[in-house]
């Protein structure tokens, strides 16, 4: 039998097409072969044997011509992407509460280390995946974009918790989804409706009730830990830190799967190293960490940073983007729990008022989008 017949003829075995052994037998009639089953002899052991283990096409036992199926992955466990989110939202909630409890060391710094710390991990992940240190050329700009602002949002949120409320920051901050959808709808050409101004108008709500300006509520109302012009401050980098993670968020969706997920990762922790010591030494801001607690501070702010990095990634390869974004509000409520607990500081009816109006704007998103990709 040629080679040419002998590929022909596992083609067809794969197929299971009937006839297709005897083909290239010698017997080119498909009759002639039903005719003479005497001619279509299997071993004695066939009848015995069960079904799957003799293969009548090729006439082989077991069957050579086609690959027994593989084992079905086991499916993973219901409502494990949604514990993953919530493992994550306690995650950076805690690395959110040790960047408050740090004393004399400015979110710059704190962000430095930070990236430090993940580089050191992100490195042998990027050798062992074999992926590159500097990305796809047609893509580089990007990466070079989202590392900037991704680390920019990282110094500001950071900056906030030290200038505010852990809970007005973590609040203001959770208004990221609607300026998401508003650049997606700018930059990427997507879908605007409606719905998506009444999210916004919602957060935009919730941003005045936390801020409290005077000439709307008047001085008498203001009434809060720290100076006002701090508050301002930090509820104004909470702000910009949603804007930055949005065009951050906007960037990645726009490189696709096109790059290893690790590479925004290197850049983040790359630039970001870079722009917070030149923001450092310009500022003469630079020193050294105290002894003890801090240290110990910085080290659990990038491990439990990086952890729940690893968990809200892990929730979105197993779990709807939707029902992550709507678990994801759980930081908010994480936030007042451990500002009461561990900072003694009782939000006001305010701040949850502003907070109930935020997350309902992002939950609103979410849903939307949930029910969009549903269809």
């Amino acid at each position: 039998m040629g080679e040419q017949q002998v590929i022909h003829k596992n083609l067809l075995c794969n197929l299971h097409l009937p006839y297709a052994s005897c083909l290239y037998e010698g017997d080119t009639s498909p009759s002639a072969s039903e005719e003479s089953p005497a001619g279509r002899e299997e071993p004695a052991g066939a009848v015995e044997t069960p079904g799957p283990s003799w293969c009548g096409l090729c006439r082989s036992w077991p069957c050579g011509s086609r690959a027994q199926p593989e084992a079905k992955k086991k499916a993973p466990c219901r409502g494990l992407g949604l514990f993953y989110t919530l493992l994550s939202a306690f995650l950076f909630s805690v690395a959110s509460l040790f960047v408050k409890k740090v004393q004399d060391l400015h979110a710059v710094e704190i962000s430095a280390f930070r990236c430090v710390f993940q580089m050191l991990v992100v490195i042998p992940c990027l050798i062992y995946r074999k992926t590159g240190f500097i990305g796809p050329k047609d893509l580089r700009i990007f990466l070079i974009l989202g590392g900037v602002l991704g680390s920019t949002a990282m110094i500001l949120l950071y900056y906030a918790f030290q200038a505010t409320s852990l809970a007005d920051a973590t609040v203001v901050a959770f208004s990221c989804p609607v300026f998401t959808s508003i650049f997606a709808c700018i930059l990427l050409k997507e879908k605007y409706s409606l719905w998506n101004v009444l999210f916004i108008a919602f957060a935009i709500t919730g941003v005045i009730l936390i801020v409290r300006p005077p000439f709307v509520f008047g001085s008498n109302t203001v009434k809060m830990t720290g100076s006002y012009s701090d508050h301002v401050k930090g509820t104004l980098a909470a702000l910009g830190h949603a804007v930055s993670n949005a065009l951050t968020l906007v960037i990645l969706r726009k490189m696709g799967k096109s790059v290893d997920y690790f590479l925004p990762i290197w850049f983040y922790v790359m630039v970001g190293l870079v722009e917070s010591v030149i923001i450092l030494f310009v500022l003469g801001l630079w020193r050294l960490p105290n002894c003890g607690i801090d240290r110990l501070f910085l080290l659990l702010i990038g491990l439990f940073g990086l952890a729940g990095q690893v968990f809200l990634t892990k929730a979105l390869q197993i779990e709807k983007a939707g029902l992550v974004a709507l678990m994801k509000t759980m930081d908010v409520v994480f936030a007042f729990i451990f500002q009461v607990i561990f900072l003694h500081d009782i939000p006001t009816w305010w701040t949850v008022g502003g907070a109930l109006c935020v997350v309902a704007s992002s939950a609103g998103v979410a849903i939307r989008k949930w029910c969009q990709g549903s269809k």
